[in-house]
């Protein structure tokens, strides 16, 4: 659900309230053509408004945000100044007045204190000053005082202090949405580490073990599987970067698979079709090599030599809006119950903790309608089917990454 929705959703009926409020005030200016009366079109400028001044709020509250929304906060309200402040200082001021800065804020110790907005007289003597009169609504997330809304006006006025304080409250709403953003990004994180995790002990410790087969039969082997496993370790481990491009996504599963050969042999077979215009997909950083060593771990460990090769066949295809990337090997299979508790993290199993993984992180980042979907039974292989929209609102790589 996008930030501002969801805010939009939570406050539409004070936003509506402003624009009724705002249609008295516009009442004099003559309706444009085909948008029906003047209060019909306060109302349509208020909520366009609105959304204009939503898109820096879901940053947080910062210096930065507050000057990029104060503009449009100031013309929903109609006053003629206003500031935004965090706890310790106004962090933008719009309009006329700014030498009442330290004055707004030594009168912001109860407001802040206690949640509750007032109203006060505004001490000045210069005759050019436009306000005179200050309304304070905190801004309130969780129980939590971030900061407050402070409008200011020639005079005392009802309408403007109940109309701030609407305001305040759609404008806590972006600030909850914030924090909600940097909690899901704070989960991905923890998930990603969680996949680190995984990955380093067994194969890194099979993967020296393998290089190290090959120093003295074959050096030159060797540090061709050392340069692979370098670029391998070298993306799973970067430090920054919650998504990436198929491209990468493959470039790495690529260097694991070389890794995986090298260990196995002619045991394992692997088939890639790849449409060249869907790599620049952006997706979730380790979203597909946990599904890939997945199908490794059912499709060949475990297994005596003599039990048989294993295929993996590694497709991505170009599905209109979406790119379609299947996972299918011919290994051992799961149960579909014991699959279901993997997936619902009720038991975690080898290999397990990445696809419940993984599932989680697609659902979090595109909706619950793009989570994993696997087909298997007992000794009849693994299908892994993943969706990714090509174009997501806030899904960007950044780059690849070439120093780290």
């Amino acid at each position: 659900m996008s930030g501002f929705l969801a805010g939009l959703c939570v406050a539409v009926l004070p936003v509506l309230a402003l624009g009724v409020w705002l249609g008295r005030r516009t009442a004099r200016a003559k309706s444009l053509a085909g948008l029906g009366t003047p209060v019909e079109h306060a109302t349509f400028e208020t909520l366009h408004t609105a959304s204009l001044a939503a898109p820096p709020l879901r940053a947080g509250l910062t210096e930065e945000t507050a000057r990029k929304s104060a503009r449009k906060l100031r013309s929903l309200l109609g006053t003629d100044a206003l500031c935004l402040t965090d706890r310790e200082q106004v962090l933008v001021w719009d309009g006329d007045g700014a030498h009442h800065r330290t004055e707004i804020m030594d009168r912001l110790a109860g407001p802040l204190e206690t949640g509750r907005g007032e109203a006060f007289r505004l001490t000045c003597d210069r005759l050019d000053c436009s306000v005179r009169w200050a309304v304070v609504a905190p801004l309130t997330v969780d129980d939590r005082v971030h900061g407050a809304l402070v409008a200011c006006a020639p005079r005392e006025s009802a309408v403007l202090v109940r109309a701030a304080g609407e305001v305040a409250r759609w404008v806590s709403v972006q600030l909850e949405l914030a924090d909600l953003d940097q909690s899901r990004t704070r989960l991905i994180e923890a998930e990603i580490k969680a996949l680190r995790a995984q990955i380093s002990p067994h194969f890194i410790f099979n993967s020296l073990a393998v290089i190290a087969s090959f120093v003295r039969t074959d050096p030159e082997r060797a540090r061709e599987l050392l340069l692979e496993f370098a670029d391998f370790t070298r993306y799973s481990f970067r430090r920054h970067g919650d998504f990436t491009t198929l491209a990468e996504e493959l470039h790495a599963i690529d260097h694991y698979l070389a890794l995986v050969r090298a260990r196995f042999g002619d045991r394992l077979s692997v088939t890639l079709q790849i449409a060249p215009e869907v790599l620049p997909v952006t997706l979730p950083f380790l979203c597909l090599q946990p599904l890939v060593e997945n199908a490794v771990k059912h499709g060949l460990e475990g297994k005596a030599p003599s039990s048989g090769k294993c295929h993996i066949q590694i497709t991505a295809q170009d599905a209109g809006a979406e790119a379609l990337v299947v996972i299918e090997d011919d290994g051992a299979g799961m149960d579909p119950g014991l699959l279901r508790r993997i997936l619902a993290r009720e038991v975690s199993p080898s290999g397990g903790i990445g696809l419940s993984n993984v599932d989680d992180r697609l659902r979090q980042v595109y909706g619950d309608d793009y989570g994993l979907v696997i087909e298997t039974a007992a000794a009849a292989g693994m299908k892994i089917t993943v969706r990714l929209p090509k174009y997501q609102p806030g899904v960007h790589s950044a780059g690849r990454l070439t120093g780290e």
